[in-house]
């Protein structure tokens, strides 16, 4: 998420609202991570609301009253007040004040999950679902679909994940796929994984092998990128034939490919050359 710098600094302000409210042994971190993300449902819809909550020529304590109205008895104390910080803040546009509050839905979700000790299952979980959806054209196209009713969206979702994720889990990706702009939804998922993974202070090195691999290589691979990138990663790895063998290794913007098909691929472009 690319944010201005009023936008930046707002959101600061908002997480470490959050990050209080969260603190505080009474509140429940889903709960406000739910209410929190159907705040963004409903300004996604109204375009009008949108614009009024983040009114610049309008007043901080206006702001913030009109949140008051909007949402009072319809969310928990916890979540309000953390809406108070966003409402409060100056945005650089509607769209991103909206898109500030997605993400502290996705973090108060993901502490929950820390809280539960699920937070690398859950990591695990959106790594497997982003895999599933993006090796499905078909699939990734229904749920990218901008005409296709949201409900039919959370319907399908529901059909393929629920009971074999966690709750936690299910809501991030609806939400990815409820906000989907075209074929953004793999791509989103992606970046759930980073964000889950940073909760264990780790980066991501997203591993494609030609077979797959044993625990001890697993173990023996992680060792070797740790080592390169200087830091923890958190590796998942999906099985492609199509390699024919090796490995391909994604660490951010950085490719590393050791597999047959991409030494072969190496081998046509410098003949090209000759």
């Amino acid at each position: 998420m690319t944010l201005h710098a009023a936008s930046r600094e707002a959101l600061d302000l908002a997480e470490t609202r959050l990050g209080e409210v969260l603190a505080d042994a009474g509140t429940d971190p889903a709960t406000v991570g739910d209410e929190l993300l159907s705040v963004v449902d409903l300004l996604d819809r109204e375009i009008g609301l949108r614009r009024a909550v983040s009114d610049a020529s309008a007043s901080p304590e206006s702001r913030q009253g009109l949140a008051r109205r909007l949402f009072d008895g319809k969310l928990s104390e916890p979540a309000l007040k953390v809406l108070d910080s966003v409402a409060g803040s100056r945005w650089s546009s509607p769209r991103e004040l909206v898109d500030g509050i997605e993400s502290l839905g996705r973090s108060a979700l993901l502490t929950s999950a820390e809280k539960t000790g699920n937070v690398e299952t859950v990591e695990s979980q959106l790594f497997q679902v982003a895999r599933i959806v993006s090796g499905s054209s078909e699939l990734e196209a229904a749920l990218s679909d901008l005409a296709a009713p949201v409900d039919a969206k959370r319907t399908l979702v529901r059909g393929l994940f629920a009971d074999k994720v966690d709750v936690v889990t299910e809501t991030l990706v609806e939400q990815v796929v409820r906000r989907a702009k075209g074929r953004g939804v793999g791509n989103g998922l992606d970046k759930l994984v980073a964000l889950a993974a940073e909760r264990r202070q780790r980066s991501v090195a997203y591993v494609t092998s030609a077979n797959a691999l044993t625990d001890e290589q697993r173990t023996q691979l992680g060792s070797r990128l740790n080592g390169i990138y200087g830091r923890t990663l958190a590796l998942h790895v999906e099985v492609d034939p199509r390699l024919g063998g090796g490995l391909v290794v994604r660490v951010g913007d950085e490719v590393i490919d050791g597999s047959t098909a991409g030494q072969l691929a190496a081998v046509r472009r410098r003949l090209s050359r000759a």
